[in-house]
């Protein structure tokens, strides 16, 4: 079995610079500046951690939005013949849980597919796409065999079990059903799909995450990055990619590997992106302390409900602060005091409540410079738990905690004194990505599960926000429903990129248009309230207006 799939096998993200002294078989090449490296399982215990840096380790990502059985003025722009703007000649790239492609909202009128690509890493059968080791590719005409079988799944065994993936696609790009009352934004543009595997169990393991939650692994997502530009320069089309996806994992401040790679391939021409901010804003997943005087400690409360059997938590103090933390049970049970280190883990077992606890207390995480505090629990007891954290420079202070996003952990385990504000998950604090929030465009109210900024490191997020109420869209099976979260708006604003992509690359009016040159258009040209002061932590730089941008557009153009 390819080390990439097998669960004997650790994958952690390495800097390019360092893969010279690996063997080629341990390696796999993600972008530019990342590799993954598979390691042997040393040993299964939570302490095996010390043995590889906390930020080698892929984060675990969730969804950002939930499916249920005109207000951006795309339908005005659409209806104006200077423009007719519905993604003729551009990509949309899906990276999510798969898609139905037997949807009629993917099929033209003549029964063809309108995915030139699947690349589905979850089954090993066929040959994977070139230059990548595992999955397998099925291609436009695969599909179009397979949609004219009186078997499909026997020529493409690709399918979406979840049904997120076809939501989102179908929002962007689904074909019109007027008995549904249905559109995507761009029905003319052609889609290239990845199903992304699940993480392995070893990750889930280490993280404490719960064996049966559907996640994955921040690896795979770049992977999959990859292989969508990978085709748009094949064919030489502008692409946009939506990631509907997030993560709590990490220091929310936009220095990770996929913010890293999100951050230099919207430098380049012709690719747009848009990404989700989260849905955490309103679980009480997130704690805030700014501890100004004497004394410099913080106590916190952590409520802990009775179905959350093994989760992880973390702690991000500001360089060069230095924390020293213990943990009291309900029952008033206290670990040592944990200090901090380089890589050293304490494990703890509470006799009277039988709760085992981890603690690596990170002196020094490469990526950001900063300390980091990992929490684990496992079979911790129900009810609310006391940390303690000091700082041991005895002056002021800071810090941020998150727990897992979506669902890795129950609405039952929170903090009790949480804030709302920097809960934008991964990568949605990638600095030029364009991060989307989500509102009712039925009352104009932002929705309360949004992701809020600013990100840990003080920049503007989220950029925007777009509808993300109950937004029609296509669900497998040949159904219908809505979907409801920041990964609907992201979807909704990947289509106003791909009608921008298509004015500026494919009618040649500037062909050698950015993402963030995309990004800067959308933010100028948003509707504002004149109640609110922008940019703000909560609506970025206003609502998404496409009809403003191709008003500006149109007057530039006739100058």
């Amino acid at each position: 079995m390819l080390k990439i799939l097998d669960d004997d096998y650790y994958d952690l993200i390495v800097n390019n610079v360092t893969v010279s002294s690996y063997g080629n078989d341990d390696i796999t090449l993600l972008n530019s500046l990342h590799s993954l490296r598979h390691v042997l399982k040393y040993n299964i215990e939570a302490c095996g951690l010390e043995q590889s840096p906390y930020e080698a380790l892929p984060a675990l990502f969730t969804l950002t939005s939930s499916i249920s059985m005109e207000k951006s003025g795309i339908e005005a722009v659409q209806n104006n013949p200077e423009f007719g703007l519905f993604g003729q000649g551009i990509i949309v790239g899906i990276i999510d849980t798969g898609i139905d492609y037997q949807h009629s909202a993917f099929i033209n009128n003549d029964k063809t597919t309108r995915i030139l690509s699947i690349w589905d890493q979850t089954i090993q059968e066929g040959l994977p796409p070139s230059g990548f080791t595992f999955g397998t590719e099925y291609n436009k005409s695969l599909i179009n065999n397979a949609l004219v079988s009186r078997d499909p799944a026997s020529i493409v065994p690709s399918m979406d079990t979840n049904g997120h993936g076809t939501a989102i696609a179908s929002i962007i790009a689904g074909n019109p059903d007027s008995d549904h009352s249905f559109s995507g934004i761009v029905p003319q543009s052609e889609l290239v799909v990845v199903k992304l595997k699940e993480a392995k169990h070893n990750l889930k393991n280490i993280f404490f995450a719960p064996t049966d939650s559907l996640c994955f692994q921040e690896s795979d997502i770049m992977l999959g990055i990859r292989y969508l530009i990978t085709v748009s320069q094949k064919l030489n089309r502008p692409l946009v990619i939506c990631i509907a996806l997030g993560s709590s994992h990490g220091g929310h401040d936009g220095y990770g590997p996929l913010s890293t790679y999100l951050d230099s391939i919207s430098r380049f021409p012709g690719i747009g992106i848009s990404v989700s901010a989260g849905n955490e804003g309103s679980n009480n997943r997130h704690y805030f302390n700014n501890t100004l005087s004497e004394p410099f400690y913080n106590n916190f409360a952590l409520n802990i409900g009775i179905s959350d059997r093994r989760f992880s938590m973390e702690i991000w103090p500001y360089a060069p602060q230095r924390f020293s933390i213990e943990i009291t049970t309900p029952t008033g049970e206290t670990t040592q005091i944990v200090y901090p280190s380089l890589k050293e883990c304490q494990g703890f077992i509470l006799g009277s409540s039988h709760s085992y606890i981890w603690v690596n207390n990170i002196a020094f995480e490469s990526t950001t410079g900063d300390p980091v505090i990992l929490i684990r629990f496992d079979n911790p007891l129900p009810g609310i738990w006391n940390l303690l954290v000091r700082n041991n420079e005895k002056e002021p202070f800071s810090f941020h905690s998150w727990l897992p996003s979506g669902n890795l952990i129950s609405d039952e385990t929170f903090f009790l004194k949480g804030d709302p504000n920097t809960t934008i998950t991964t990568p949605g604090n990638t600095m030029s990505a364009l991060t989307v929030t989500a509102y009712n465009q039925y009352n104009d109210t932002i929705l309360v599960e949004s992701g809020r900024g600013y990100t840990r490191s003080g920049l503007i997020k989220p950029d925007i926000a777009a509808p993300g109420y109950q937004l029609p869209c296509a669900i497998p099976k040949e159904q219908y429903g809505t979907l409801t979260g920041t990964g609907a708006a992201a979807a909704h604003t990947a289509g106003v990129i791909a009608m921008i992509l298509e004015w500026a690359y494919s009618k040649g009016n500037f062909t050698a248009v950015t993402g963030i040159q995309i990004n800067r258009m959308i933010i100028r040209e948003a509707q504002r309230n004149d109640l609110y002061i922008y940019p703000n932590n909560i609506w970025g730089y206003g609502q998404i207006n496409i009809y403003n941008i191709f008003n500006r557009l149109s007057g530039i153009k006739r100058t």
